[in-house]
């Protein structure tokens, strides 16, 4: 399987310069837990609900002068939609990482893959064998 057959097509993106406030806000609203980050059409990072909580609270900046730019991960792993699904869920163990975003030859990201696509889709020891990598302690 791969992983275009898993993942969430389309991706809710944000620019450097979104305030914090403003992302939070798009999170509650849209029911997801990170934001693609995206300058000059590239993907250049993420902003997750965690980021959130233990960067900008603990930056010890005035939280309504941060921004995406600010909190965000820039490191950001990626897949291909072309990728297998094992190959997928071998980097979000050996990352730590809940969501992985899937981007084309271009860097452009069309879509998400996350623990909850995988759980709903692959057979439940390979969707439990990813969840308790990902969520062991670091």
């Amino acid at each position: 399987m791969k992983v275009k057959d898993l993942m969430h097509k389309g991706a809710l993106c944000i620019e450097p310069s979104t305030p914090i406030k403003d992302i939070a806000k798009r999170m509650r609203d849209d029911d997801v837990g990170a934001l693609a980050v995206k300058a000059n059409g590239q993907l250049v990072g993420i902003v997750t609900d965690r980021d959130i909580t233990c960067r900008a609270f603990t930056h010890g900046d005035n939280l309504s002068k941060l921004t995406a730019e600010s909190v965000m991960t820039s490191d950001v792993v990626c897949c291909s939609p072309e990728d297998e699904v094992e190959a997928a869920i071998h980097v979000m163990e050996s990352k730590k990482i809940r969501r992985l975003p899937v981007t084309d030859s271009h860097k452009n990201m069309i879509g998400m893959l996350s623990l909850g696509d995988i759980s709903h889709k692959v057979n439940k020891e390979l969707s439990g064998e990813v969840l308790r990598a990902v969520s062991a302690h670091h």
